[in-house]
């Protein structure tokens, strides 16, 4: 079965950091892209903030380039997510995802099996 578990969320001020993993199985991590987003109180889901693709190369939206960073560890079938500079917000609920490739990589595409749980970052102000 494909699972992603995600995890590492928590209550941070404003100005501090978080770093989010993403452990993932059921499927050959090396061959997909994975990515994260969120999801604040209200809203839909955005579209991805960042992605690291199976080639090594990665995306980033505009509201967390320079603050955000995306890596993968292929022998720990683990994307992380470090976020630095946090800001109220980016308080959501972030998932991860997988897909065979970026340009997959969207909420409406990326099929339910392929979402991880979410997890709760909230900054506080």
């Amino acid at each position: 079965d494909v699972q992603l578990q995600a995890s590492g969320g928590g209550l941070v001020q404003a100005g501090g950091s978080l770093r989010l993993s993403c452990a993932a199985s059921g499927f050959t991590f090396d061959d997909y892209a994975i990515g994260w987003f969120r999801q604040a109180p209200g809203k839909e889901r955005e579209g991805a903030l960042c992605i690291s693709s199976s080639d090594g190369s990665t995306y980033y939206a505009d509201p967390v380039k320079g603050r955000f960073t995306i890596s993968r560890d292929n022998a720990k079938n683990t994307v992380y997510l470090q976020m630095n500079s946090l800001k109220p917000e980016d308080t959501a609920v972030y998932y991860c995802a997988a897909a065979p490739s970026i340009i997959l990589m969207t909420p409406k595409t990326v099929p339910h099996d392929y979402w991880g749980q979410g997890t709760q970052v909230t900054v506080s102000s």
